[in-house]
């Protein structure tokens, strides 16, 4: 997931199908989030720079670090100032939704149903072609290319259901601190535990007000339950994101060598480090955990009162937004090394 300087948002998630998965090298998922993000100023620019990568290169590939194999196609959920858009792939062919009202998410599955926007040219003709739409009855693309009974697909449980339900219960007043909420929810499998952890947090305020700036918050650590959303918004001479930046291996780089992922480097950057330090605290001393999640929550409710007010006062004080981002997360490690034993 990320954001541009432009406003646009792209959210990425894995999901299988029918369409057989490709391991050979091809793009990954989170390739087709930077690219969008890297060459588009919209959000269906961003859609059409991914399906055209798509077609050009196919997806596909170990998307694990690691000797495990674990390939899939993607779905995508796009936004900027103006618009939002679906887009979920089965290999080289798509369908997009574009999202009019109401609320929409995505998770592990396919979810555009017969509501099609626009879409891969031969999209119907392959389904016909291997037997799995007869072209007689309307055609339902997550139904045709998964194995999805999409009559019951919001009733289901699963993540994408319950996703919809905790988005639908707050409709029509959504805050961000509603959408933190929402990410923070264990129970509904949202904020994933286990092998596969929520590995990191994005919320985005995108005002159809262009006087207004573009809000982003990062955790840029697993599990938002425990860590701090902080604000980064785009200003010209941004200062350099030092504590979020993963060490780089040069030429040395596993991922530049075939065969691929044979040894899999410490990637952590530092605010990831001291992060994993303080969990380990939390995990082992209940009175030293409740002051560390304390003190996490002020700064972030902190940082909200200052977001609040510049969304209110429409003022950027651009001598301190250079900087917002990495100071919130010099505090975050500064309550963290005051909290792990030396």
């Amino acid at each position: 997931m990320g954001a541009n300087e432009h406003g646009v948002c792209i959210g990425n998630e894995a999901v299988w199908g029918r369409e057989e998965v490709c391991d050979e090298e091809a793009l990954l998922g989170m390739d087709l989030v930077r690219l969008g993000l890297e060459r588009a100023d919209t959000a269906e620019k961003a859609l059409n720079v991914i399906v055209d990568l798509l077609e050009k290169y196919g997806q596909g590939g170990n998307c694990s670090e690691g000797r495990m194999v674990f390939s899939y196609h993607n779905s995508f959920l796009i936004a900027d100032r103006n618009e939002a858009w679906i887009l979920e792939t089965a290999g080289k062919y798509w369908a997009a939704e574009k999202v009019q009202e109401g609320v929409r998410n995505i998770s592990n599955q396919l979810s555009i149903t017969t509501k099609i926007d626009r879409e891969h040219p031969d999209l119907r003709n392959y389904a016909k072609q291997k037997g799995w739409w007869d072209g007689k009855k309307e055609f339902d693309f997550a139904a045709t290319y998964s194995y999805l009974d999409t009559a019951k697909m919001k009733i289901s449980p699963g993540r994408y259901c319950e996703g919809y339900r905790l988005l639908n219960k707050h409709k029509g007043n959504i805050t961000f601190e509603t959408m933190m909420e929402i990410l923070r929810d264990k129970p509904s499998g949202i904020n994933m535990e286990g092998e596969f952890l929520t590995t990191a947090s994005m919320v985005s305020i995108l005002p159809q007000d262009s006087s207004l700036p573009c809000i982003h918050f990062f955790t840029g650590t697993p599990d938002p339950e425990r860590s701090v959303f902080k604000p980064f918004i785009f200003v010209p001479n941004i200062s350099q994101l030092l504590d979020t930046s993963s060490p780089t291996f040069g030429l040395e780089d596993p991922v530049k060598k075939k065969p691929r992922f044979q040894h899999k480097p410490d990637r952590r950057h530092p605010l990831y480090q001291k992060h994993q330090q303080a969990l380990e605290v939390i995990d082992k001393k209940e009175e030293k955990a409740k002051t560390l999640l304390d003190n996490m929550r002020k700064l972030e409710k902190e940082l909200f009162k200052e977001i609040e007010s510049i969304l209110q006062n429409k003022h950027l004080d651009g001598d301190k937004i250079v900087n917002l981002f990495p100071q919130c997360v010099k505090d975050e490690i500064r309550i963290y090394k005051s909290n792990i034993s030396p």
